[in-house]
């Protein structure tokens, strides 16, 4: 590798860490209680979760088309499939951090829309509540840890370092498929205690 390709190479790792970070801190702050939220917004805002859970959906959908892609060796609609999925991630982040933007978070098992909860539900929702964080917490963490690789793999790909490309997708392809259906299962089981 040339001395510009290593330059030009460490400058691209340097951005994707950059953008890494800065999603990170987006997403901390705004689930701080200090930063003031509108008291009015359009109802289109209560949608996004469910928005989100569709666009995590498809993505699930479009990574498991990709890997039959390449299986198959047809390189362009691997590249269109990863496109389009990286592209639903980006609107899923819009998304994500607009939601929590003007929503405040809602917790497992907190609300009761009938305002009476029996003992069997109540026990039910205990015992659930711990396999609920472990799949939230394991999503969260994933997906912070996977930004950057899916960043780095989009980069190697696009710029035909085959290769490199193919030894981190070994670890960022099924990272990312655990972080879009786990997206959606965590939205199965929070949807019922939304307050709105």
């Amino acid at each position: 590798m040339s001395l510009l390709a290593t330059a030009k190479e460490k400058n691209v790792k340097l951005t994707i860490y950059i953008t890494t970070i800065a999603v990170c801190g987006l997403v901390m702050v705004l689930n701080q209680k200090w930063i003031p939220h509108p008291d009015t917004f359009p109802n289109l805002i209560y949608k996004l979760p469910m928005v989100n859970a569709f666009l995590n959906g498809s993505c699930t959908i479009l990574l498991l088309f990709s890997l039959w892609a390449i299986k198959k060796r047809n390189i362009e609609l691997h590249k269109k499939l990863n496109i389009t999925a990286f592209i639903f991630s980006s609107v899923f982040l819009l998304c994500y951090v607009t939601a929590h933007y003007f929503i405040p978070d809602t917790k497992y098992g907190d609300v009761d829309h009938d305002g009476i909860m029996s003992a069997a539900e109540s026990a039910s929702v205990r015992g659930i509540k711990p396999i609920y964080l472990v799949i939230l917490l394991t999503h969260i963490f994933l997906a912070v840890l996977v930004l950057p690789m899916i960043l780095l793999s989009f980069y190697y790909g696009l710029t035909d370092q085959r290769e490199k490309h193919k030894k981190l997708t070994r670890f960022s392809y099924p990272v990312w498929l655990y972080v879009t259906i786990t997206g959606v299962v965590v939205y199965i089981m929070i949807a019922p205690y939304y307050n709105y």
